[in-house]
């Protein structure tokens, strides 16, 4: 099949167009698959979301989800993941928590791309692993959207499923594949997905590991997660949620001097980043309300464990990114 997008393909806006792709995808889908089984890694993403859904109306228990939590998720993704597709959508789901080995394998590492590549490999691993415990698989279903067809081939490499061993022989089953994101949230709400996960922000592939700059350390990626929580409630409490492109926290190897309860503290500083964009090539710095500003950093340094002291990334792109590693 051509990985070149049908020009006759109508652009999916509206309900009605997302129904009517659903249909159609269904119906594709069973005659791929016919009564064999079909494996896929669930990151609990917009893109592996939306598939898994589509998935599960169309051949329901053939569908076997496998969700690797390795420790750098946001606060309750994991357990949004195992409520929304095992009690809600009754999806044969596999849970593996590999958060130890993840972390142990991260410890000491601090060069970001070398944290990148131990996070990517271990995933392939972790998933291979639960690949080969399974019987009866044949398809490899994957979250590959368009705009990943036009910039790194048919596999979605950055979501590490393309570097399984050659010996797992499973055809790929890619029904997202002539979609732009935008078109895959409509056909996420039209499946019934939750908008928390339909409209998701951006999410790195290694998560909060290239958030919690440096070696990372469990405390300290802790204090990432339950920093980056806080703001996303105050941002969805104050009309940002919908606004702002992106926004998220980053703690960086490093103390400061602070003082709390009336002593001299040496804890970590923790960095707010929102910006908006639209093509992430370059990027502008939201306008935060300073006194919503003043009230996070109220709730970070009272909140958060090891935290004294906030600070707002006003670079855009360029000079800076919109990451930090």
């Amino acid at each position: 099949m051509s990985n070149v997008r049908p020009e006759s393909m109508e652009r999916i806006t509206t309900e009605a167009l997302a129904q009517a792709f659903i249909a159609e995808q269904v119906e594709a889908l069973r005659a791929q698959i016919g009564n064999k089984k079909v494996l896929l890694a669930l990151s609990g993403g917009v893109d592996s979301s939306v598939v898994a859904a589509l998935l599960i109306k169309a051949v329901g228990k053939q569908l076997v989800c496998v969700h690797v939590n390795h420790g750098l998720l946001r606060k309750g993704e994991p357990e949004q993941v195992v409520k929304v597709f095992r009690h809600e959508m009754n999806a044969n789901l596999v849970y593996v928590d590999a958060v130890d080995r993840f972390l142990d394998k991260l410890a000491g590492v601090a060069e970001p791309e070398k944290k990148r590549k131990i996070i990517g490999a271990e995933f392939i691993r972790v998933f291979e692993e639960e690949a080969r415990k399974q019987e009866g698989i044949e398809f490899l279903a994957q979250g590959t959207i368009y705009p990943d067809i036009l910039e790194s081939g048919p596999v979605k490499a950055h979501h590490n499923v393309g570097g399984l061993p050659d010996d797992l022989q499973f055809e790929l089953v890619e029904p997202l594949k002539f979609l732009y994101k935008d078109e895959v949230r409509v056909v996420g709400k039209a499946l019934g997905l939750p908008d928390g996960m339909v409209f998701r922000q951006p999410f790195p592939g290694p998560g909060l590991g290239v958030r919690c700059l440096g070696a990372i350390t469990r405390d300290r990626l802790e204090a990432v997660r339950e920093s980056d929580a806080i703001l996303r409630e105050e941002f969805a409490k104050n009309g940002l949620e919908g606004k702002v492109w992106q926004y998220f926290t980053i703690v960086p190897d490093f103390k400061s001097v602070g003082v709390k309860e009336g002593k001299r503290s040496f804890e970590w500083p923790v960095i707010i980043r929102a910006v908006n964009t639209r093509d992430a090539m370059t990027a502008t710095v939201e306008d935060v309300p300073f006194a919503l500003l003043q009230h996070i950093t109220e709730r970070i340094t009272r909140e958060v464990k090891g935290v004294n002291r906030v600070c707002f990334d006003l670079t855009p792109k360029p000079t800076g990114t919109i990451e930090w590693e």
